[in-house]
């Protein structure tokens, strides 16, 4: 048996942050979770402690989204906006690995399989299968609204997200890119791999310390900030 310690939370949460002052908090919300997971096991994914003590903001400013990642980002653009909050490559690749749940619509991608290069061509780091797919599921002349799930299994938490990378079957542009870049070509390799059993449960452990780091992020604890009495308005 190995036992590794997970991600050392930062900005003052902790797990157990209301031990003292709430004690049956976050046994409850545990409780919670972990019934739900019991009750929806479709996409058989990992479950993680979430450190407690984070406050609410009360600003909101559209013009922050610009820091997310887009689906046309090169690995640089997003390896800078990953930096820029503390997350190395090995997060990124991680955390894009999320993208093993769930599904795009085509508008987000289709110029990859009529107009890559702006002359009527596809983007030549699709393999021939997945453009033949892809161009049966979003039609050329559409209002790009059909869905297309982001990998081949969309409802289930595995590994077959990198193996759709590594064999060229990337959806999103951001996500190939990921295997032509040296730095975390690597990365999306092991996650592949071909044993996978033990490289999905290492994806699986590795996820939960890259969401508990991601989780982190410029948290406002102490005095910062408020603890709303409703949730999605400040009081």
């Amino acid at each position: 048996l190995i036992l590794i310690p997970f991600a050392k939370p930062q900005g003052g949460l902790k797990t157990g942050f209301y031990s003292s002052t709430c004690p049956k908090a976050e046994a409850t919300v545990r409780s919670t979770v972990e019934a739900h997971f019991k009750n929806d096991p479709t996409s058989d994914g990992p479950n993680w402690p979430v450190p407690t003590g984070r406050r609410d903001g009360r600003v909101s400013l559209a013009s922050k989204a610009s820091s997310l990642p887009s689906p046309l980002d090169s690995v640089d653009t997003q390896r800078s906006k990953f930096a820029a909050k503390g997350l190395d490559d090995k997060d990124l690749v991680t955390l894009a690995g999320a993208h093993t749940l769930g599904q795009t619509d085509c508008r987000f991608f289709r110029y990859r399989l009529y107009n890559f290069t702006t002359t009527g061509n596809s983007d030549p780091s699709l393999s021939q299968s997945a453009l033949a797919q892809f161009q049966t599921m979003c039609p050329k002349n559409t209002d790009g609204t059909e869905r297309v799930p982001l990998d081949d299994s969309p409802m289930k938490f595995d590994v077959d997200y990198f193996k759709n990378v590594r064999d060229g079957n990337g959806v999103l542009e951001s996500d190939q890119r990921l295997w032509g870049d040296p730095k975390t070509h690597d990365i999306v390799k092991n996650y592949a791999g071909t044993f996978r059993g033990l490289l999905g449960l290492r994806f699986d452990f590795e996820f939960k310390q890259s969401m508990i780091q991601m989780s982190s992020i410029e948290v406002k604890t102490g005095t910062q900030g408020e603890i709303r009495k409703v949730c999605s308005k400040i009081n």
